[in-house]
């Protein structure tokens, strides 16, 4: 249970970013393939249907609602859409694969996503504001401009309360979100699948933002001047729709950023390491002293730092080196580089020694200057003569 309860953590705040093996795999037969497919295609039908509607029947917390899933939804697309783009071997030009492509894509829907909440969390202030502020004709005024049209559900007295009819619709969702649920997990646990957990915790997420906006629709219309019930779910569901996409747009800028791997691939990293060097009969003098690395889309590109004894030659550290590399990249998975650095035992250095610090590299000018006088040696030398250019 702690371990779905770390997948529910990590899911909502990084949605696009868990592992969608299931929704790009070719094999439809699979269990886990269909169940994710209809995840799709349920949030595809539920966008539209919410949308419609709330806007038909007057109901700010179903719009809410209905933006929450077409996030959900595009989110999905672009991992369809990204995935066999990312995962391109490196070309010339793009040495380190085409993985920021996903985090590019991943930055623009968690964009839509913080932004969309922030506009329907205006939305909702503004109609409460107009009820609880302004007199009953100023409220229905701007009642009816925050919903942009009027469809005669006011009450006589310039409120705007959601149909009754949008209930229906609520609870029409929240009971297939809840059957997704469970039909997913029960796939997830028969596999032991944390990919299948993750996306099963999003349709139970799902799920209870359906029951906000059921009873945001119920109690404005079963409640005396409850309307303002309506507005508040919206304003609910507005906030956890920005919680999410601020944590989206967070790991995308990390991502994009170079942030380094965490600590869940970092050990997996360094168990695999191990388990190879334990197979080779010199392993044991071999000592992993530093793991780094950062994720690019759904790839790892890793870098390792082995200490080795002094003695060794080229060809031993060879070995070990594509022992690792194999090792890590069928063990770990997304890791799609793995850079071995091999230094003495009796050294004690690490891979950030490796960066070269600002006050080495020559200034322009003295840089120009060499530049320049190589340029005159190499000009003797083709002329035969030792005469220098001026």
């Amino acid at each position: 249970m702690a371990t779905l309860t770390q997948t529910q953590t990590r899911t909502h705040s990084h949605h696009h970013h868990h592992d969608n093996t299931y929704l790009t795999s070719k094999n439809k037969n699979d269990a886990g393939v269909r169940i994710t497919r209809l995840g799709l295609y349920s949030n595809l039908g539920m966008a539209v249907a919410k949308g419609v509607g709330g806007y038909a029947f007057n109901s700010q917390s179903m719009i809410a609602d209905a933006w929450h899933s077409l996030t959900d939804l595009a989110s999905d697309i672009l991992t369809l859409a990204t995935v066999s783009w990312s995962l391109k071997p490196p070309t010339a030009k793009f040495p380190t694969g085409f993985g920021k492509v996903e985090s590019l894509g991943s930055l623009g829907v968690s964009s839509m996503l913080l932004f969309g909440g922030c506009f329907m969390c205006l939305n909702s202030c503004e109609v409460l504001y107009a009820h609880w502020f302004l007199d009953a004709h100023a409220a229905a005024e701007a009642a009816l401009h925050a919903h942009g049209h009027s469809h005669g559900h006011g009450h006589g007295h310039g409120e705007v309360t959601p149909s009754l009819h949008a209930a229906w619709l609520a609870a029409g969702t929240v009971l297939l979100k809840e059957y997704l649920y469970q039909a997913t997990m029960k796939v997830a646990k028969e596999r032991k699948s944390s990919v299948l957990a993750s996306n099963a915790i999003h349709h139970r997420i799902d799920s209870l933002t359906g029951i906000v906006t059921l009873f945001a629709i119920l109690g404005a219309n079963l409640m005396q001047n409850a309307a303002w019930l309506d507005p508040v779910g919206g304003l609910l569901i507005s906030l956890m729709v920005i919680k999410g996409g601020w944590g989206n747009t967070v790991s995308a800028l990390y991502e994009l950023a170079d942030k380094g791997i965490d600590d869940e691939i970092k050990s997996s990293v360094s168990r695999a390491a191990k388990k190879s060097l334990a197979t080779l009969s010199e392993g044991s003098e071999v000592e992993l002293r530093e793991i780094q690395g950062v994720k690019s889309g759904q790839n790892y590109l890793v870098d390792l730092e082995l200490a080795v004894p002094s003695a060794w030659t080229v060809e031993d550290v060879r070995e070990v080196e594509e022992n690792v590399r194999e090792a890590v990249g069928g063990s770990v998975r997304g890791v799609r580089r793995v850079k071995v650095r091999f230094i003495p035992k009796t050294e004690t250095t690490n891979l950030f020694d490796e960066f070269i610090s600002g006050d080495v590299s020559p200034p322009p000018e003295e840089h120009d200057h060499d530049h320049e006088h190589e340029h005159e040696h190499e000009h003797s030398n083709g002329h035969g003569h030792g005469k220098k250019i001026q």
